[in-house]
């Protein structure tokens, strides 16, 4: 036993020094320290550890270098292990937490890159940390990643030290997936609420601007999470607010998609609701008010996920007593003693209900507690006109109240559709009427704050006008008869007509607003007088009126792209659906010009806007007064009504690729007008039931124009050219030459089928096909003939030409020869004695006789030449 003992204190003695040795290391080379706090032997010397840990927590007071970042993440975790059984431990820990809030240093440029996935693993290293249950630990990583993350400015006092840049180190958190990591810590924080609020705030910094951080936020199901914590017990508000202010980083930074699907569960919209309701009664502080109009736009944003359970939820059926209220008046607790301020949030608030039962209108279990709630009536008291009270304090604003009416407005286009049993219980149609009567009297009061709905409409009551004939249109483009008689009943079209008029001539009518207000104006007409004499008859000599100034548009408009061509495409439906049909209405069109103005329109206008054009025309001529106006107009350059059609045709079959030579005569004599769509395999697969020759009749304005000729008569055609005619040729048998190609089409049919006709049906059907193939050939033998008698035409006019150049010529030399002999006896008098000799000897010849040289005239002309 004695000479065992100084064996061991030999032994002490080496470890005394060894672990003086590691003291006078520098702290340079903090591999000696983790050697120390890993040496199995060293448990019995805490209080060095903790000294050598102390010297290095004063040593790298400043900031860790990014090359000692490795060694800093070890005794991280070494001290993290000790923590739990040495209490002690847990001071230096948070000390090296508080370092790690400062910016890394470096010493070269080069060192960012080189040690970026060290420091990226030290980053994600304080994260991991969240698992020590100290709470000063973990406060301290909270604190540690603000600062890190802040964008404060570090200074060094150290000579060739720098602190890293703020966004070097958003890039080492980013990558580190320290968002995640915190939000799945969350969950070993249910019970500490001032470590939650404190790791909530760090979210919150993370999330307000990083895309990476809130992507992999979502990706840990921090939405959801997040969204549990809302309506837990809070006195002071700070919980809730700073989850509001996460969920609302989310949704700027992250995946809308994502965001909504994680908070579109039973749970997460109780909580929702719970705390908005706790927000809307209990709050009356203006920061409560914000608060509680940002969860409302989170169930808004919930909202439009059609698989949210809102309605189960409850959340639906109390909306629907908000929205109505003030208007409105409920025995329901929940707003029996709510009281509004009136104030900007109040009307944000209200604003927000107004959007959210728009988004919920697709839901008809929605729609069914939107009846029972009277959603309907409330938007009918929010519509309606109503004069300010002066000084009073429980109501909103002008401009409010304004803003609230077009929003409400806004609201109708879509719910009223699908409220009609409602719509129609409020008088929406008189409501509406009133409404429009109110925007056209010049007595009210302009327009204030119209903000998002009345963009265009500031400064007047267009936009008013504008959401209000929105809304007629959405309701008469049903077809439900009963609602459109409602409206005639309440003159809706005589007040229609006078809004049009209302524009007509004034220089702000041109703007997208009201090119807007006339185009739903004239579309309403021309629902309601589709087919209905009577109406018709009430649009009358007025709407005709209207109809002509509408097409005497400049046609500089139509291509100006401010949507005056929709404007002459509206105008002309109105003229199909409530003239067209009734002949008083229609003569007083054809005696106003209206024909004319047609055919102008179909000079001037381009390619898509000429059936509804076209059709127009062929139904207008089913008047003798038209057709007699189509005959004798005359257009630019002198150009008729059938020149222009012809024209058109000829266009058009340009257009769909038919098959002519360069005379327009017909080149494919077993396909004389079969056009490119026919041959298009996925048109003909689409529509197997109806025959593609027919279905090319429809669907091309070739049919009209034939139908058009066939009113004014192939006979009683003049002034075409030979073009003309040629073309004129193939249009009068147009008819004949689709009946060929159904003929043609039943033949392929039953060869594709396999059957066999009998002999009578296949020698008539051979029978017709080659009388349809003699007609083609008809035709192209009057085409030839038509450009041959041009061509003879043509031959002789030049002839006649020819020899009327050659009397020209010869003309020319006789003068010419009787100048030379002239100029000769002026200026030879031998000649011109010889010449009086002559004259005398032969004066009963038939030479042709020379003025006389005496007299004062030709002295004159002598002297002149």
């Amino acid at each position: 036993m004695l000479s065992s003992a100084p064996p061991a204190r030999s032994f002490l003695q080496k470890r005394v020094v060894t672990e003086r040795k590691s003291e006078a290391v520098g702290f340079a080379d903090l591999s000696r320290v983790v050697q120390l706090l890993q040496d199995p032997l060293s448990s019995s010397l805490k209080e060095r550890q903790i000294f050598i840990l102390r010297k290095v927590v004063k040593r790298c007071q400043h900031g860790f270098l990014l090359r000692d970042l490795a060694d800093i993440s070890k005794i991280l975790n070494l001290c993290a292990e000790k923590v739990t059984d040495h209490p002690e431990y847990a001071k230096i820990l948070c000390d090296l937490l508080q370092i790690c809030g400062l910016p890394f240093l470096k010493e070269k440029a080069s060192d960012e890159t080189r040690f970026a996935a060290v420091a990226t693993d030290c980053v994600s290293q304080m994260g991991y940390l969240m698992r020590i249950p100290l709470t000063e630990v973990r406060q301290q990583i909270c604190a540690s990643v603000m600062s890190f993350y802040s964008h404060n400015t570090h200074t060094h006092s150290s000579d060739g030290v720098y602190p890293t840049h703020v966004d070097y180190r958003g890039l080492m958190v980013e990558r580190s997936g320290l968002a995640e990591t915190l939000v799945m810590s969350m969950a070993l924080m249910e019970k500490q609420l001032s470590i939650k609020l404190r790791l909530l705030q760090t979210l919150q910094i993370l999330s307000r601007t990083s895309e990476v951080n809130c992507r992999v936020m979502l990706r840990a199901q921090a939405a959801q999470k997040i969204c549990f914590h809302m309506s837990e017990c809070d006195p002071t508000g700070p919980v809730l607010f700073r989850c509001s202010e996460i969920l609302w980083n989310l949704l700027e930074n992250g995946s809308r998609d994502e965001l909504t699907a994680q908070l579109s569960n039973t749970d997460c919209i109780a909580s929702l609701k719970e705390a908005f309701l706790h927000q809307l009664l209990n709050g009356f502080r203006h920061y409560d008010r914000q608060l509680r109009n940002d969860l409302l736009v989170l169930l808004s944003l919930i909202a439009s996920n059609p698989s949210a359970p809102l309605i189960e939820s409850g959340f639906v059926k109390h909306l629907t007593l908000f929205v109505t209220f003030p208007e409105l008046k409920s025995h329901n607790p929940l707003v029996r003693n709510l009281k509004l301020s009136f104030n900007h949030e109040d009307f944000e608030m209200k604003k927000l209900l107004l959007n959210v039962i728009v988004v919920l209108s697709r839901d008809l279990a929605a729609l069914q507690l939107f009846k029972e709630g009277r959603v309907m009536l409330g938007l009918m008291l929010l519509i309606k006109p109503r004069a300010p009270e002066p000084g009073s304090r429980c109501s909103w604003t002008p401009g409010q109240q304004e803003e609230l009416q077009l929003q409400a407005l806004a609201c109708l286009i879509s719910l009223a559709p699908l409220m009609l049993d409602d719509y129609m219980t409020c008088q929406g149609n008189t409501l509406l009427l009133l409404l429009l009567d109110w925007c056209l009297q010049e007595d009210s009061f302009s327009g204030r704050g119209h903000s998002f709905h009345g963009s265009g409409g500031q400064g007047g009551k267009k936009a008013q006008m504008r959401y209000c004939v929105r809304v007629l249109r959405s309701v008469v483009s049903l077809d439900l008869e009963a609602l459109r008689q409602d409206l005639c009943d309440q003159g809706a079209i005589g007040q229609l007509l006078g809004v049009l008029r209302w524009f007509i001539g004034r220089p702000e009518a041109e703007d997208a607003v009201s090119l807007e207000i006339q185009i739903d104006s004239q579309f309403i007409l021309s629902v309601l007088c589709e087919g209905d004499m009577h109406r018709k008859e009430l649009f009358g000599s007025d709407g005709v009126e209207m109809l002509i100034q509408y097409l005497s548009l400049d046609a500089a408009l139509i291509f100006s792209g401010l949507g005056h061509n929709k404007l002459l495409l509206s105008t002309v439906d109105c003229v199909w659906s409530c003239v067209v049909g009734c002949f008083g209405t229609e003569d007083v069109f054809v005696a106003g010009g209206g024909v004319d103005l047609l055919l102008q329109r179909l000079q001037l206008s381009p390619r898509h806007m000429l059936i509804a054009l076209i059709g127009t025309l062929l139904e207008l001529c089913e008047s003798p007064r038209a057709v007699t106006r189509v005959q004798c107009w005359r257009g630019q350059r002198d150009v008729t009504a059938p020149q222009l059609l012809l024209q058109i045709w000829r266009s058009e079959e340009e257009e769909t690729g038919l098959m002519r030579d360069r005379h327009g005569v017909i080149a494919d004599v077993k396909r004389p007008v079969v056009s490119r769509p026919q041959d298009d395999p996925s048109s003909t697969s689409s529509s197997r039931d109806v025959s593609s020759a027919v279905r090319d009749v429809w669907e091309n304005l070739r049919a009209n124009i034939y139908c058009i000729f066939w009113k004014l008569g192939f006979e009683q055609l003049s002034g075409l050219s030979a073009e003309d005619l040629v073309t004129l040729s193939i249009i009068r048998r147009y008819l004949d030459f689709k009946v060929g190609e159904v003929l043609h089409e039943v033949r392929a049919e039953l060869l594709s089928e396999g059957a066999t006709p009998v002999s009578s049906d296949e020698e008539a059907l051979k029978s017709l096909r080659q009388v349809s193939d003699d007609t083609v050939q008809n035709v192209r033998s009057l085409q030839q003939s038509i450009l041959g008698r041009q061509q003879q035409e043509e031959l002789r006019e030049e002839k006649r030409l020819y020899e009327e150049i050659g009397f020209t010529h010869k003309q020319r030399e006789i003068a010419a020869e009787a100048w030379r002999s002239y100029v000769a006896r002026t200026s030879n008098y031998s000649v011109l004695k010889e010449f009086k000799r002559l004259r005398e000897e032969g004066s009963t010849s038939d030479a042709p006789s020379e003025p006389a040289l005496e007299g004062p005239e030709t002295q004159h002309t002598l002297s002149d030449q």
